[in-house]
């Protein structure tokens, strides 16, 4: 689980939800890129972070991308959050004598609650928990629980939500080696999605 590094960071607001993950992509202690997203898109109302092994997150985004496209072409609909993230954990568990090495954290509006927040996160097993304020993964999750936990309040717009998110990322990855190096912060609201990308510390 640290051999990459990553942060994580799922919050919900006032019918808004982001997610936002750190830029690096690293082998240890070795940097080799700052332009790695950890954040994937399933639909407009529906993201998903996967931290940990960088190989396992990219072979099981396509996994979820394809069950996802049967299950639209099946159902002649999007997956609501909940039903998405029972197939990810279920996905997980197929595999738990030989696990993926990622932790997913699944952030989306559900328009059959009202647009409702959703946020998720699970172990490499599929244990799911979830969340009505935030979700943390990845290498220093007990930082970024910290800071969540001073800065969040309940009720946050889509404009605040991306200012709280933003700080409580860029404080908890500055005493992480293995990640930061900028993030990217996306914004879920019931008519529109705002992907913004944040410059960070660079050591």
């Amino acid at each position: 689980q640290t051999y990459n590094g990553a942060a994580i960071i799922a919050m919900s607001g006032q019918e808004c939800v982001a997610i936002a993950s750190d830029l690096r992509f690293g082998v240890q202690n070795q940097t080799l890129a700052c332009d790695h997203k950890k954040v994937y898109r399933m639909h407009d109302r529906l993201y998903m972070g996967l931290s940990g092994l960088a190989t396992d997150a990219q072979t099981l985004y396509k996994r979820f991308v394809f069950k996802h496209n049967l299950y639209r072409l099946r159902e002649e609909r999007d997956m609501r959050p909940q039903t998405f993230a029972s197939m990810v954990s279920a996905t997980l568990y197929e595999k738990r004598f030989g696990p993926y090495f990622v932790e997913p954290v699944i952030a989306g509006l559900d328009p059959e609650e009202g647009h409702a927040p959703f946020i998720a996160g699970m172990d490499s097993l599929g244990a799911m928990e979830t969340a009505k304020d935030f979700m943390c993964a990845g290498t220093n999750s007990e930082s970024l629980l910290g800071v969540c936990e001073t800065f969040y309040r309940p009720g946050l717009g889509p404009e605040e939500l991306f200012e709280v998110i933003s700080q409580c990322m860029l404080s908890g990855v500055d005493r992480d080696a293995l990640a930061g190096w900028g993030a990217v912060v996306y914004v879920i609201s019931k008519d529109q999605c705002i992907a913004r990308t944040l410059k960070g510390r660079m050591d």
